[in-house]
């Protein structure tokens, strides 16, 4: 399994309009996806800009897979619904979960 961990930046009074519009934007195309798994949405505690999407992923050939004229496409439809500057990626991560017998 494979984990896309994302880290967004977002206008305190604007973080649960980017959490309700990534759910009905990205969330369904996402699913939509062959090998995605789930996705969780983690906010931090008195870091009230802050947004961390946990996207799980069956392997990262499906994950990159995702053809990027929709990804470029549904980014759009976001941005538009939140309003340009009201959010800013600030960091992508990718990680493998291993696990022993």
């Amino acid at each position: 399994m494979v984990i896309e961990w994302l880290g967004f930046r977002v206008e305190p009074k604007l973080r649960e309009k980017f959490i309700e519009e990534d759910e009905k934007i990205w969330t369904p195309v996402l699913a939509d996806a062959d090998g995605f798994l789930g996705k969780e949405i983690w906010i931090a505690p008195g870091q009230s800009d802050r947004v961390f999407l946990i996207i799980r992923w069956q392997t990262r050939e499906q994950w990159k897979a995702v053809p990027m004229e929709l990804l470029v496409e549904t980014e759009a439809k976001f941005m538009s619904a939140m309003g340009k500057g009201s959010y800013e990626m600030l960091e992508s991560k990718e990680y493998q979960i291993r696990k022993f017998p």
